[in-house]
């Protein structure tokens, strides 16, 4: 029996229809992918997808979507009465058949790690995908490498942030996008 997964993207885009119908092109190009629901919102100027297929299809065709979406939305532009992360704001995966949620749950991590290994795009897993509820999931090898030594930094210089915040009444927030930048 077919495991099948839905997917509900939301994408910052809910008024250029050449923009969306990109998006949807590129997840419809995935063989195996069925579209169920393109409702754009013009006044949150944000777009819900929603689309069924096979476990490795849905992840190729929401990597696709997400793609897409990164190319053509410029989010320094973006205007909308909802609250945005990013060109793709959520992307989460629903079992419908044959599936449990935390098979689910393992096939989104493999779309995140994908995301941000090929895309440079950070992730944040919730809900059933996430491992750690308090930390986003950094998944380019430069953004891992960028975390351990930010990791690195805070143990060697935290004595010496509390010395300088003393000392000079700085916020630690200022020294450290000092330090960091």
């Amino acid at each position: 029996m077919k495991q099948l997964i839905e997917c509900v993207p939301n994408f910052s885009e809910g008024n250029d229809l050449t923009i969306i119908k990109q998006i949807t092109d590129s997840i419809e190009s995935v063989e195996g992918i069925k579209l169920l629901n393109v409702d754009p919102g013009k006044a949150t100027n944000r777009t819900v997808v929603t689309f069924v297929g096979e476990p490795a299809a849905v992840v190729e065709a929401a990597f696709k979507g997400i793609a897409k979406a990164a190319e053509l939305i410029d989010m320094s532009k973006h205007k909308g009465e909802h609250p945005r992360m990013g060109a793709t704001d959520v992307c989460p995966f629903i079992p419908v058949a044959n599936i449990s949620m935390q098979e689910t749950a393992e096939w989104s991590k493999k779309l995140a790690a994908r995301i941000g290994n090929k895309l440079h795009i950070p992730v944040y897993l919730y809900e059933e995908a996430q491992e750690d509820k308090n930390e986003i999931i950094f998944q380019s090898s430069e953004q891992v490498n960028m975390k351990a030594s930010l990791k690195r930094l805070n143990k060697q210089i935290g004595s010496l942030i509390l010395v300088l915040q003393n000392c000079l009444q700085i916020p630690v927030l200022l020294l450290l996008a000092l330090v960091i930048f």
